[in-house]
Order: C-alpha cells, then sequence, then structure tokens
C-alpha cells in the first residue's frame, strides 16, 4: 500500500469521526429537544445506541471502499481525532446549518401541514353541521312522536 493510500485511508477514517460525531450530536440535540414523557426521550438510550451502530456501519463500509475493508491500527486513533475534531471545530457551524434548515426547510413544511390540517377539520365541522341541521328535524319529530306513542304511567 502506497503512502498516498494510507494518507487517503487516514482522512477518510477522520472523516467518519467527524460524521459520527454529527450524528451522535443530532440524536442527543433530537432527544433533548422532545418533551420530558415523549418515547423518544424515554428511549432516548436506544436511539444513541443504533446511532453509534450506525457509525460503526458506516465507517466499516467507508473502510471497505478505501482498503477492501483492511483494519489497520491507526484506525481508531483516526475516528477519535474525527470526533474531537467535530467537537471543537465544526460543531458550532453544523448547529449554524442546521438551524437555517430548521428555519427555511421544516418549519414552512409544518406550516404547510398545519393549514392544510386546519382546512381539513373546518371542512369536516361545516359537514357536520350540515348534517346536524338536516336532521335535526327527524329527531325532533321522533321525540315528539315517542312522547306521545309510548306514555309512561305516572302514579
Amino acid at each position: 500500500m502506497s503512502l498516498s493510500v494510507q494518507f487517503l485511508s487516514l482522512l477518510a477514517m477522520i472523516g467518519t469521526g467527524v460524521a459520527g460525531g454529527a450524528l451522535i450530536d443530532l440524536i442527543q440535540t433530537a432527544t433533548a429537544n422532545m418533551g420530558k414523557r415523549s418515547f423518544i426521550r424515554r428511549h432516548a438510550i436506544w436511539f444513541e445506541a443504533g446511532g453509534w451502530i450506525v457509525v460503526g456501519c458506516g465507517s466499516f463500509y467507508v473502510l471497505f471502499l478505501v482498503r477492501d475493508g483492511a483494519w489497520r491500527m491507526y484506525d481508531p486513533i483516526a475516528q477519535i481525532c474525527g470526533l474531537l475534531l467535530y467537537a471543537s471545530i465544526f460543531h458550532k457551524p453544523f448547529r449554524l446549518v442546521g438551524r437555517i434548515i430548521l428555519l427555511v426547510v421544516v418549519r414552512p413544511i409544518l406550516l404547510v401541514l398545519r393549514i392544510i390540517i386546519s382546512i381539513v377539520r373546518r371542512i369536516i365541522r361545516i359537514f357536520m353541521r350540515l348534517i346536524i341541521l338536516l336532521f335535526t328535524p327527524f329527531i325532533r319529530l321522533y321525540h315528539a312522536l315517542r312522547r306521545k306513542l309510548f306514555k309512561t304511567k305516572e302514579d
């Protein structure tokens, strides 16, 4: 294996460390922002464990692409360096990009969904009121006939 291939594989492992740090930070941020009684917050340890499994599988996949899965002793050190690099340099820019995506993409989609749900609810309410309005005379007629035909004995 040439020196350039080893250097590129080292950079790939550092990159997987940065990506792993970003994924774990995303999972921790998402679980921390959920309500205290939400399903996600109650089972946060399982989501984080799943995140670590995904990071491990992704790291092995990159290692498989770069070196046919050959593992070297410096790979875990490179990944730890990637995690520390994410924590020291990329943490704030990733959070900024996340906030921008939240404001530009997620919130407008949620707004559109809320508007659609509100419109559907109003249509259902109008439909129910129309049904009640149409059936009210029949219900009153039924109650009047029931009182006349089935009188109860009064003592």
